[in-house]
């Protein structure tokens, strides 16, 4: 977060994934940050400016919750949760493989919590002082960019998101207008979720996690409140919806 504010207070949902506990162990060594609240639903034990919290994306409850247990107006909030295979369910690749069940928990986890988690932690930003809150995404939701097809409610839920962050960040600019909001595209992660993919990728396109939550802090540092609304991937490279 580029901030003039030494003192900085950072939040990470989804602190528990690869990403998101690479992203917690980035902000909590960067000198301007004093408190990285790690969120997640098996939260580890609070050390130095890490202070743990339980929250569950899934349940609306939770996430109040832990928004509730912050005291401190924050400067960047991060939500890094999300899933491609549910419970064993790989992507679909034909409409035919379709089922309700995994199309309802790809929304649940994928565009409803996140939606929520917006609801509930925009309210802590900081007023008045640049401020960023961006939730993880996928070059797949972008309508424009599907030439193959296949993964159906995967990258239906990550379209639907990216629409939630544009219309937040719009809600947003009107109480904060210093505020940033936007969808990050990580690229591939060695991640338990990208794992059974990995094959074809390149191995100069294959991130471990350290690395993408480097390449993702330097480009919120990078944003600019006119920038708030839109999707942009790992290299700093906007996406078109």
């Amino acid at each position: 977060m580029d901030t003039d504010n030494q003192g900085a207070h950072a939040a990470v949902i989804g602190a528990g994934g690869g990403i998101g506990g690479a992203l917690v162990a980035a902000l909590a060594a960067d000198d301007r940050f004093v408190r990285v609240h790690a969120l997640s639903r098996n939260p580890a034990p609070s050390s130095g400016r890490i202070a743990a919290g339980m929250i569950d994306v899934t349940d609306e409850a939770s996430i109040a919750a832990a928004a509730g247990r912050i005291t401190e107006p924050l400067d960047l909030v991060i939500i890094a949760t999300g899933t491609l295979h549910t419970e064993g369910a790989a992507p679909e690749r034909a409409l035919r493989e379709l089922e309700a069940a995994t199309m309802a928990r790809q929304f649940a986890v994928n565009t409803i919590g996140p939606a929520l988690a917006l609801k509930h932690f925009t309210p802590l930003l900081h007023r008045g002082e640049r401020s960023a809150i961006a939730a993880l995404s996928a070059r797949v939701g972008s309508i424009s960019d599907n030439r193959t097809g296949g993964w159906h409610s995967y990258r239906a839920s990550k379209a639907a998101l990216n629409m939630i962050v544009r219309c937040a960040a719009i809600e947003l600019g009107w109480s904060r207008p210093q505020a940033i909001c936007v969808a990050l595209h990580p690229g591939t992660v060695d991640t338990a979720l990208s794992r059974p993919f990995q094959a074809r990728v390149p191995a100069e396109r294959l991130f471990d996690a350290a690395r993408a939550a480097r390449q993702l802090l330097d480009v919120i540092d990078g944003l600019t409140v006119q920038q708030s609304g839109r999707i942009f991937a790992w290299d700093g490279q906007e996406i078109v919806p």
